[in-house]
């Protein structure tokens, strides 16, 4: 066989192998902005809301989203192993963890939707519904308090623990009396059920939660809470986290790392559309944009017939 017998069957294999791969990828891109289908990972603090969201999106396409629960580290991880190509988070990507994407040639597209906050939470029973963000930093360092027998995360490797340690500037990891279960349904289950300890959950579960979690919601207090070096107390209602006056308010993201114009970028257009962000305002939760409003103005003025 001459040279150029093998540089033709070398190019032809080179043709095949590419024909080859744009038709796998055509085949694993199935779905577009608003049909097929897609797994979206949805860190567990503020699943309800995108729940929400989900039933309406498949109502209004053809569309179907399976959603996955995991903590942040576990989502984060997900998407820098390529497991995960969609995700809701409560930050953005670090510019380390972006760098790393980027040596991959993917480029993700982030998008903020709503405001959701940290909360604090105890059983009804003890009557006190204030806390002091201090007290928490005084508690980890090995102060005691009577109204304070532990602190209850929902898990060890969430965004709770992380963004409360960022708040705090402090660390909840092998300290005494600091605890984590795994959801944050078992923490409102086990603060409804054990008095003196503090639970720390995402408000959207107490905002929204399962209709076979409610009697465990019924049986807690949200809790007041002063920022350091502050005097007021401010309860996470939609009014103090939409003006900033919630010490633990923070920002839900999507992150889209599919690279196409697949359900990432529609189910991402959903939320921050006129639609999504209704469902944000119903919840309880802050819109990232205020949904408008049709006003009617009519010339004359009719009464009702009796």
């Amino acid at each position: 066989m001459n040279k150029s017998s093998k540089a033709h069957i070398g190019l032809l294999v080179l043709i095949l192998l590419f024909v080859f791969s744009c038709q796998k990828k055509q085949e694993a891109n199935t779905d577009t902005i608003i049909e097929g289908k897609a797994t979206i990972y949805v860190d567990e603090s503020v699943f309800p809301i995108i729940e929400d969201e989900q039933a309406v999106f498949e109502t209004e396409y053809k569309a179907k989203l399976y959603l996955v629960s995991q903590s942040e580290n576990e989502i984060v991880n997900a998407l820098l192993m390529d497991s995960a190509k969609i995700a809701v988070l409560t930050r953005e990507l670090s510019a380390q963890e972006i760098k790393a994407f980027k040596a991959k040639k993917i480029y993700p597209r982030t998008t903020p939707f709503a405001i959701d906050a940290v909360a604090f939470i105890r059983n009804k029973t003890a009557k006190d519904t204030l806390m002091v963000m201090s007290d928490v930093v005084d508690f980890v360092n090995g102060k005691t308090f009577p109204n304070i027998k532990g602190l209850v995360f929902d898990n060890a490797n969430s965004s709770t623990v992380r963004y409360l340690s960022k708040v705090l500037g402090i660390s909840f990891v092998n300290q005494k009396n600091i605890f984590s279960l795994k959801t944050n349904e078992q923490v409102i289950k086990y603060m409804a059920n054990n008095v003196g300890m503090v639970g720390i959950i995402g408000i959207n579960w107490i905002f929204q939660p399962p209709l076979e979690l409610q009697e465990f919601v019924d049986k807690v207090d949200v809790l007041s809470v002063q920022d350091k070096n502050k005097l007021e107390y401010f309860f996470p209602t939609q009014d103090n986290l939409a003006m900033g006056k919630y010490p633990l308010a923070r920002r839900l993201y999507i992150i889209n790392c599919q690279g196409y114009s697949g359900l990432g970028m529609g189910f991402a257009s959903f939320l921050g559309g006129e639609r999504g962000q209704r469902i944000i305002l119903k919840s309880g939760l802050v819109p990232e944009r205020t949904p408008s409003r049709k006003i009617m103005i009519r010339n004359t003025i009719t009464k009702d017939k009796n």
